[in-house]
């Protein structure tokens, strides 16, 4: 582990990556929020509730097109960017960051085990796990790192998995079946159960449905892993230092973007029509659509970076859209609040409103605590210099206790 002074040298921060993010953590909280942080499959007539209307369909057919998988990909994607940027300002600074870095990535482990338990369908973990993978590429070269990507994106982990299970779970865990007597038992406690029946079934089954989902032919850790390289790319390309000479590029990435979305998606459908009414996970059409609802998710994903970033660059754009800056420099903070706010407002151990409310007021809901959460991102990093968890992460990974109050 290397013993550098971090204040020895300062780098200024780009503020669009911190837009971006903040961004990308609003898009996640409104999915969580409308699933009502359920961290698995709803159950049987869990649905029927929440849609009471056709403003309920509308709410769950802009969210799944628009918002679902993309934005965890796009905050996915810029943690594979801030662990460039980290190792690189390590290495201006004269020193090797990747053991600091690990130690770091413990650090967020612990944060997301304490995540975990209040919600199921955290992702601190997943980054953890997967980021000391990450490493190791910091130094290969870019053919490598965009090859490797490309053949996460084209499904390699799912297609390897599947030929060695057929279909069948790795890790076991709880039925992919809204009548499954297990989900039914986890709801219940989501519904009835104390605090302490909800830890303990997330610090248990929680993790093991989580394996699944992550690494079964799923495979949502090796596309989050993908975008970590994409990000890592990225970073090397120093794209959002140049976004006015990259204007033509990123003109070209939208069009091709959209190209690829269209056919990824009409594919997607074909597969999956293939089925017809024999539809199950234990087919290669089953994986072929989902690899193919992968790759437009890639697409739209970089969709909205190119989107994000022209407008960005044009002045009035520019100020509206770093209102979302101070909101992602706090990121942690807010992933962990968000999760911690919600389930006691959801959840049998608070106010117990899981599936009582219909997806349009969840929407609404969601819409009105990200407003909340901006706002007071921007009143407290006016005053300190890092978010309580922010500091807390740092502070750690430096054995030092850094100054929180600004011009304290």
């Amino acid at each position: 582990m290397t013993t550098e002074n971090p204040s020895k040298t300062a780098f200024k921060r780009i503020e669009i990556i911190d837009a971006l993010r903040g961004f990308a953590l609003a898009g996640i909280v409104i999915c969580h929020v409308v699933e009502n942080y359920l961290g698995s499959m709803p159950p049987a007539g869990f649905n029927e509730a929440v849609h009471q209307g056709l403003a309920d369909d509308i709410v769950d057919g802009f969210i799944g097109f628009f918002l679902r998988g993309k934005f965890i990909a796009l905050f996915s994607f810029l943690f594979g960017l801030s662990f460039f940027i980290q190792m690189d300002n390590g290495h201006k600074r004269g020193g090797y960051f990747g053991g600091r870095f690990l130690w770091r990535l413990l650090l967020l482990l612990g944060i997301g085990f304490v995540h975990s338990l209040f919600y199921r369908g955290d992702i601190l973990t997943v980054y953890a796990f997967l980021g000391i993978f990450l490493i190791p590429f910091y130094k290969l070269p870019n053919k490598w790192v965009l090859g490797i990507s490309a053949l996460i994106f084209l499904g390699l982990g799912r297609f390897l998995v599947f030929l060695t299970t057929g279909g069948d779970p790795m890790f076991g865990g709880t039925e992919m079946n809204p009548s499954s007597p297990d989900l039914l038992a986890y709801y219940d406690t989501l519904k009835n159960g104390t605090l302490l029946d909800v830890f303990a079934t997330n610090a248990t089954e929680g993790h093991v449905d989580k394996a699944e989902f992550q690494y079964g032919v799923f495979g949502r850790g090796y596309f989050t892993f993908a975008f970590f390289l994409v990000g890592l790319y990225v970073g090397r390309m120093g794209f959002f230092k140049r976004l006015e000479e990259n204007r033509k590029f990123i003109k070209k990435l939208l069009l091709y973007a959209t190209i690829v979305m269209v056919l990824s998606f009409a594919a997607m459908a074909a597969a999956f029509a293939s089925m017809g009414d024999n539809f199950t996970m234990k087919s290669w059409n089953a994986m072929i659509g989902l690899t193919a609802m992968d790759v437009g998710n890639v697409a739209m994903t970089l969709i909205y970076i190119a989107l994000f970033a022209l407008l960005y660059v044009k002045g009035k754009w520019q100020d509206r859209l770093n209102a979302f800056a101070a909101y992602g420099r706090m990121a942690l903070t807010n992933y962990v609040a968000q999760s911690v706010l919600f389930t006691f407002f959801l959840f049998g151990w608070g106010l117990g409103f899981i599936g009582e409310l219909r997806q349009l007021y969840t929407f609404l809901i969601a819409l009105g605590f990200i407003a909340l959460q901006m706002w007071f991102s921007s009143w407290w990093l006016k005053r300190f210099a890092y978010g309580p968890l922010e500091w807390l992460w740092r502070s750690l990974t430096f054995f030092k206790l850094y100054p929180l109050r600004k011009n304290g």
